[in-house]
């Protein structure tokens, strides 16, 4: 099979981007066609084709990812740039909701000095995450919100966290690759939406120090309920975006 044959195929498939993922699929199979046919069918199915090449591009690091674990999105990279550049030197940085440690590892990346922990209450993604985030010296674990970190209560420098924020309702009006191949406990934020923001900013009140601060991912849908949801914890909130990234963050001061 041809690159060129690779291409048509992904297209007649609906791949938007056919040119790239026909490269980056064969660069995955290496000399194996074999291998190159499995990865394309994989992906001409409908799977992610971060699952299908096991990586996902985020702040120019690959994160490794598999299929039943949440994509981090390229928009989440402004929650990792901000809690990069509000952390204090040798401060304590805590990815909570981690998914597969995208945030965390974004984070270790750029500030070998800080110390990064990312929590979440799914086994599989953090087992991935932690693939990512040992080698750059931060940690994991499984933790439902903060409940495994009570000993960090009070000492927290930066919370960073991507809840799912998408309405239950809405989930069914996801593309197809999200609703079918990502677990809905990553997806969905309740009736509102907010529901998990609300638990991170509440964890966020109970982690950070005086002074401390929370960096939650939101939408222009949401944010009114996010910055609520931080006032109702105690803490200050002002809105961040990107637009580039299209992205849109609730900083919450203590």
């Amino acid at each position: 099979m041809t690159e060129h044959d690779a291409v048509a195929r992904l297209r007649a498939a609906g791949c938007v981007f056919a040119e790239d993922e026909a490269r980056l699929i064969a660069e995955a199979a290496g000399a194996d066609p074999a291998a190159g046919e499995r990865l394309l069918a994989r992906r001409i199915a409908g799977e992610p084709l971060e699952h299908v090449l096991g990586w996902a591009a985020f702040a120019e690091l690959r994160i490794a990812v598999a299929p039943g674990v949440f994509v981090p999105r390229r928009r989440t990279e402004l929650v990792a740039r901000l809690a990069a550049d509000l952390a204090p030197a040798g401060g304590l940085v805590v990815d909570l909701c981690c998914g597969a440690g995208a945030i965390a590892a974004a984070v270790a990346h750029a500030r070998p000095d800080l110390r990064v922990v990312a929590a979440d209450i799914d086994p599989a993604a953090v087992a991935l995450a932690a693939r990512t985030l040992a080698p750059l010296g931060a940690s994991s674990l499984v933790s439902d919100l903060d409940a495994a970190l009570g000993g960090l209560a009070g000492t927290v420098d930066v919370v960073a966290s991507c809840p799912p924020y998408v309405p239950t309702a809405q989930i069914p009006l996801m593309p197809r690759e999200a609703r079918e191949h990502e677990p809905a406990l990553a997806l969905d934020g309740g009736a509102d939406g907010a529901a998990l923001q609300r638990g991170v900013l509440a964890a966020s009140s109970r982690l950070l120090r005086p002074g401390g601060v929370a960096v939650v991912e939101t939408s222009e849908a949401l944010v009114a309920l996010t910055a609520r949801a931080a006032g109702d914890a105690g803490l200050a909130a002002e809105v961040a975006r990107d637009e580039d990234l299209g992205a849109t963050v609730v900083v919450a001061r203590r």
